[in-house]
């Protein structure tokens, strides 16, 4: 879903039923508290958001000033400065986590599981980094060290996301899976770093069979041609994962604060579940031709 009216009509939808019920859970406001009225609505809010992960742009700036307030005015009519609208951005913050809920795909049977890092500076300036200190933390993966956060995602076979989940970068691959894998069913593939025996213990309480590569000092373990079909396509989570940084930019280091971090992240995500053109395995034609053989 690339037109921004079909984009703004679905987020206004869904800001409709949103704010009333979110109003109902917030806290009343001190009486001489002022409450400033923006002039954009939350939908548009959200839409501008979204639209700049869905245009591939790499800087918000760049994004706002030279596209939106140039080619977009007549869409967004009572457009702010580029700073007010920094300061009204930690709004869409609690609403995208919702909308993604919503959006997010069903599970078919066949997930896929799998983490990458999400670095919020330089490896040279993370002494001086104060954005995300006490919150951030320093991980490796295969790509090397970094500082920053990790993105925990499970897909389905149809290449839609299932569940994520955001932890500091030290956090074990598999620390956060029981939790993410409420509500799946049959089974589940990941690679190496997902092999423990306590973790396909409490995935099978959950009705969930854990499948995933081995070492080379492990014993063969006996799998079906389906299973190891899937395993050998199991660098589709991996295409999900380049799509998400480096075409909706969920990774950037300018972040000035965690919330707007939250906000890029979350933004991010939703203009993929929106995308059309989501990778995805050929089940019918790869197995039917494996099966055949």
């Amino acid at each position: 879903m690339d037109n921004i009216t079909e984009t703004f009509c679905l987020i206004d939808d869904f800001c409709l039923k949103f704010e009333p019920e979110f109003e109902k859970q917030m806290l009343a406001d001190k009486p001489n508290k002022r409450r400033r009225k923006c002039a954009l609505s939350l939908s548009e809010l959200m839409t501008i958001a979204v639209l700049f992960h869905q245009l591939r742009f790499r800087q918000f700036k760049a994004f706002y000033l030279l596209h939106v307030s140039r080619y977009l005015h007549n869409e967004f009519p009572k457009l702010p400065s580029y700073q007010r609208f920094i300061e009204l951005l930690p709004r869409c913050a609690v609403p995208f986590t919702v909308l993604f809920e919503m959006l997010k795909g069903n599970c078919d049977g066949i997930s896929i599981i799998d983490a990458t890092s999400l670095a919020v500076c330089d490896n040279k300036r993370i002494n001086r980094h104060r954005v995300f200190k006490g919150k951030a933390a320093r991980g490796k993966t295969s790509m090397g060290w970094f500082y920053g956060f990790k993105l925990h995602l499970i897909i389905n076979s149809q290449g839609e996301l299932l569940s994520i989940k955001v932890t500091p970068g030290n956090t074990d691959d598999r620390k956060p899976v029981p939790d993410m894998c409420e509500g799946l069913v049959g089974q589940i593939f990941g690679d190496r770093g997902y092999i423990s025996k306590n973790l396909i213990q409490k995935l099978a309480e959950q009705g969930l069979d854990l499948i995933t590569t081995i070492r080379k000092n492990m014993k063969p373990v006996s799998r079906t041609d389906f299973e190891k079909f899937v395993l050998r396509r199991r660098s589709l989570v991996e295409t999900v994962i380049d799509q998400l940084k480096n075409l909706c930019q969920i990774e950037h280091t300018r972040h000035r604060s965690v919330t707007n971090f939250d906000v890029n992240l979350m933004a991010g995500i939703v203009a993929y579940c929106l995308s059309d053109n989501k990778p995805m395995l050929n089940l019918e034609r790869g197995f039917g031709t494996m099966v055949a053989a």
